[in-house]
């Protein structure tokens, strides 16, 4: 034990000097091989004509935009979403753009027997996967010691872990035979941590760990795209990371955002172009990376940054956008402890607001 702890010391001290030397001295090396693997890639890309791509959440926002990338290069595609009557108008959008065959199916990613289903159906129709790309994604914009009603943490974390997760182990063994690929859409915020997000940035970062490692394990038989993004299109301008007044409890599903144009298109253009250039990661806007140097150098910069802009809020209401579920009351206040004599007691403020309902048409 002391052997070891004497190692941990030393090490401490000898590998952060060591490895900051050793990758300034590689750093031109690295940057030439990738320099040509960038090329390489940009000359062989995958051809995607009567190819199958299954894309979930696809009724709507990031799903959507990636079905069109997809069309405009003649695949097959499987839409799934939980609205087919949405469905159908992106199936007849993506024909337009060049889809030669175009599957439509509702199903609910967080319920494997839906995953298997549509996954089954795709095999009896085409006969094959090379695509799976999950896009299904749950956000949410409140303070955790504010949550008045905890049954919603597993629904997020359904969403956005699970609901990846199911579609990718039915799909693994015909993607294997294919030698397919999975790209998944995750957020800066698996490692970019910022108030309000505590669930949902938990939850994305569980996502790319699962799908780091099953990188490792698939060895190359499946490639794996993982496209982050920061704050693009209609999450800016539907609460996903707001200030004013009214955003403490504001739901919204990202899968039934109506997102287009501008930033959206281009990350869903990035996207299916890295996919079929065989890339393991892309990033939009990719000036996010900075912010890594803070984290590992100087993160209290960061912490001091969110509390300045976190010091002067408004009063704060309820909305659960894209959860299927009714506000019946005001949410609760942060909570406080009172303590008298042996005994501690929970105590909320007695200030009562009106909550702001806000729902998303069914």
């Amino acid at each position: 034990m002391v052997m070891m702890d004497m190692i941990n010391s030393v090490l401490n001290w000898v590998v952060p000097p060591a490895s900051l030397v050793t990758l300034a001295l590689s750093w031109p090396a690295l940057t030439f091989i990738n320099t040509c693997e960038w090329l390489y890639y940009s000359i062989y890309t995958e051809d995607m004509d009567h190819k199958v791509v299954v894309v979930t959440g696809a009724s709507s926002g990031i799903g959507e935009q990636i079905a069109y990338e997809y069309a405009k290069k003649r695949a097959n595609l499987v839409l799934v979403a939980r609205r087919e009557h949405r469905l159908h108008g992106i199936s007849e959008n993506a024909k337009r753009l060049g889809a030669p065959n175009v599957l439509v199916m509702a199903a609910d990613v967080v319920k494997e027997e839906d995953c298997r289903r549509f996954i089954n159906e795709t095999i009896g129709f085409f006969g094959r996967v090379d695509h799976l790309v999950n896009t299904a994604s749950l956000g949410h914009t409140f303070y955790f010691e504010e949550a008045n009603d905890a049954s919603v943490f597993p629904i997020l974390m359904d969403i956005n872990f699970w609901g990846n997760v199911y579609p990718t182990y039915v799909a693994l063994p015909y993607l294997r035979q294919s030698h397919g690929r999975i790209v998944v859409n995750v957020a800066v915020e698996n490692w970019l941590p910022l108030p309000r997000m505590s669930i949902y940035s938990a939850a994305k970062a569980a996502l790319v760990n699962f799908y780091e490692t099953l990188r490792l394990e698939l060895n190359g038989d499946v490639g794996i795209t993982i496209a982050t993004h920061g704050w693009i299109g209609a999450e800016m301008a539907r609460g996903k990371f707001m200030l004013e007044e009214g955003a403490d409890m504001q739901w919204k599903e990202e899968r039934e955002v109506q997102a287009s144009g501008g930033p959206v298109e281009e990350f869903a253009k990035l996207i299916v172009s890295a996919a079929v250039q065989g890339n393991a990661h892309v990033k939009f806007p990719s000036w996010y990376d900075v912010f890594l140097l803070y984290r590992v150098f100087a993160p209290d910069v960061l912490t001091w940054t969110f509390r300045l802009l976190l010091s002067h809020q408004g009063m704060r209401t309820t909305s659960y956008i894209g959860t299927g579920r009714s506000v019946l009351e005001t949410p609760s206040p942060p909570r406080r402890l009172l303590t008298g004599g042996t005994h501690t007691v929970p105590h909320t403020s007695s200030r009562h607001t009106t909550p702001r309902i806000q729902l998303l048409n069914e």
